[in-house]
This record gives C-alpha cells, structure tokens and sequence, in this order.
C-alpha cells in the first residue's frame, strides 16, 4: 500500500508540477487581493481534483468504448510523459505556460484564472490525466484505487498550499532555484515514463 502511494504520489506530483505552477500562479494574480487569490487557487485545486478524479475512476470504460487497450495507452501515455520530461529538462514547458498566462493577462476582461488556464489546462491537462488514468489501471480492487486517488489529493493539497505561498515563496528562492527543481523533476519523469513504455510493451507482446 505504501509502496503504491508513494509511486503514485511521485508520478503525480511530476507531472502536475507545483513547483512549477506557483510562479506562473503568482504572476497572473498579481493584481488580486490576498483573498482573491486565494480564493482562485481553492477552486482550480477542486475543478482540478474533479477532472482527475472522473478519469480516474471512469478512464477505464471510456478506453473500453473507444476499443483501445490498456497496453495501448499505457504506451501512448508514456511517451506522452516523455516528451513533457523533455521540455522540462529543457525549460521549454515553463516557457509555453508563461506564454499562456501572458495571454490570459493581455486581455483585460478574464479576471478569474481558477478554471482556465490553472485548472485546465495547468492542473489537470494531458500528462496529469494520462498518469491518473495510467496508474489506476495498473491497480485492481477498491482499496487500491483509494490509495492512487488518496495520493491524488495529497498532490493537489501541495499544490494549493504552492499556489497560496507562490508570491512569498518566489521572492524567497527566485527562478533559479524553481529551475533546478523542474529539471530534476524531469528526469525523474523521463525513467517514469519509460517504465510505463517498457510495461506496455511487456503485456503487448508477453514477454
């Protein structure tokens, strides 16, 4: 049970990234109170935690209904996974998100940044929901299920706690130091990701 947590937990946390989302966070509410942030963080966690949750848990049927494999997706997600390694190892995902929080912050009209861009697609986008998917299909029974979506949540109560403290915090360590943590957490995604490739290929071909 641990041992599923915490491979769970790591997944999800690379992927989703809070490090990483905090000083994107931080600069599109730069113009809000602090309780209008707040406010905004609170609810992209919870829209994030839905989207998740409902892949989680019914993923599986709609893989079922699309006629693709679990080895199949397990494939496809982790090179997926791959791919988001490589542009944080070379900073080009941090790039793309600061392009669409510019976006967002030229036009003067979108003040609440809760659902679009933080909860989808920051949050809960492509790589989260191919990893909740990926790792509740590796798992049987009730119980195991609530350890990936338990570890879930704690990953998105980091991330609210990320999203709260992203002003204080990046006055305190800079872009420098959240550099070196997204690189890290890139390569940590990178063996991840080649696990699941590995894995798929394993079930595909019975090896």
């Amino acid at each position: 049970m641990l041992e599923l947590f915490l491979s769970a937990f790591i997944t999800l946390f690379v992927v989703i990234d809070p490090p990483g989302c905090a000083p994107i966070y931080a600069g599109l509410t730069k113009g809000a109170s602090p309780a209008q942030s707040r406010s905004m963080a609170i609810r992209a966690c919870v829209i994030a935690g839905i989207i998740l949750v409902g892949f989680a848990l019914f993923g599986e049927g709609l893989l079922g209904a699309l006629h693709i494999e679990l080895d199949s997706f397990r494939i496809a997600g982790g090179l997926m996974l791959f791919l988001i390694a490589l542009d944080m190892v070379f900073e080009k995902r941090t790039e793309r998100r600061e392009q669409r929080a510019e976006k967002v912050a030229a036009t003067p009209e979108v003040e609440d940044v809760s659902v679009f861009p933080m909860a989808m697609p920051m949050l809960a986008g492509p790589g989260a929901i191919a990893s909740v998917m990926l790792l509740t299909s590796r798992v049987q029974g009730l119980e195991n299920t609530l350890v990936v979506l338990g570890a879930l949540g704690a990953v998105l109560v980091l991330t609210l706690a990320a999203l709260i403290a992203a002003s204080p915090l990046m006055k305190l360590f800079g872009a420098r130091v959240e550099a070196v943590i997204t690189r890290l957490l890139g390569v940590l995604l990178a063996a991840l990701a080649a696990q699941y490739v590995i894995d798929g290929l394993r079930a595909s071909f019975g090896l």
